[in-house]
């Protein structure tokens, strides 16, 4: 990404290309535990997910115990969102305090239908590929036993990883990896460049939200293609030509750093 036109190597191509739009999206973190793979391999899709908002609403989660792996933001939210559908719901974590912000645990502990397992790991997720899950396998960390919990699915809430790897040390990211946008543009760091989806967004992290955000990034390299100046993170506006317009619209600087007054003068009264 150092100079367009970009090079992409793929398996099979190698694409030059004058803009680049990143949607390589987020992953789930997970546990890495027995029952949590995919189906067939697992029960992810038969009664585990990483979703409230897309899996929660579903007719084999309502009004059945729930399980929420996880002490964040991410697992309070998922927690209860997902009081709004479950009989109960049951926070599993590993210590025996939150690190969920305190406006989210506060929203927690108010909720009756959240019941929190402190010092616990879950261990193993259970079911069969014709009832799905039936339970998990928790170990208390302190006391060091074991036991069988009931429940019909589980959500594991222990974070998003954006799929930036590709792109380390060559576009701007924040402290956790997802890639840094204009605020009114999905430009990034480097003109030509722009990101969409859930590799940009650590909030809505939806399906509509990332469709939005690519219509934008679609329409965003058009208009720099177009030889019209695109927003950058920085406040600035950039073309295709290297062409930078300051926040202020007051100046043009060309590529070879030449400065050209952009303020419009106004007309004397008279004239």
């Amino acid at each position: 990404l150092q100079e367009r036109p970009f090079t992409l190597h793929t398996s099979e191509h190698v694409i030059h290309a004058e803009t680049l739009i990143i949607a390589s999206g987020a992953s789930a973190k997970w546990l890495g535990i027995p029952g949590e793979a995919k189906v067939p391999d697992g029960l992810g899709g038969n009664g585990v997910s990483a979703c409230a908002t897309c899996d929660g609403p579903l007719p084999s989660f309502r009004n059945k115990p729930l399980v929420v792996v996880g002490g964040g933001d991410t697992a309070m939210e998922e927690a209860t969102f997902l009081t709004r559908y479950a009989s109960r719901v049951y926070v599993v974590h590993r210590r025996d305090k939150l690190r969920a912000s305190k406006i989210m645990q506060e929203k927690a502990f108010r909720n009756q239908k959240l019941e929190f397992i402190w010092d616990t790991a879950v261990e193993e997720i259970l079911g069969t590929p014709a009832d799905g899950v039936t339970g998990v396998r928790l170990h208390n960390l302190k006391a060091g036993e074991e036991r069988i919990f009931p429940c019909s699915g589980v959500f594991i809430a222990i974070g998003h990883k954006p799929n930036t790897d590709l792109f380390k040390g060559q576009i701007e990211t924040d402290k956790v990896g997802y890639i840094k946008t204009s605020g009114r543009s999905t430009a990034t760091n480097i003109p030509g460049v722009f990101a969409s989806g859930d590799v940009q967004d650590s909030v809505y992290r939806q399906a509509v939200s990332a469709a939005g955000t690519g219509c934008m990034a679609a329409l965003d390299a058009e208009r720099f293609l177009d030889h019209l100046p695109v927003m950058m993170p920085s406040g600035e506006e950039v073309t295709i030509e290297g062409e930078h317009i300051t926040p202020d619209h007051e100046a043009i600087i060309t590529p070879d750093g030449h400065i050209i007054p952009n303020k419009i003068e106004c007309a004397a009264p008279g004239d």
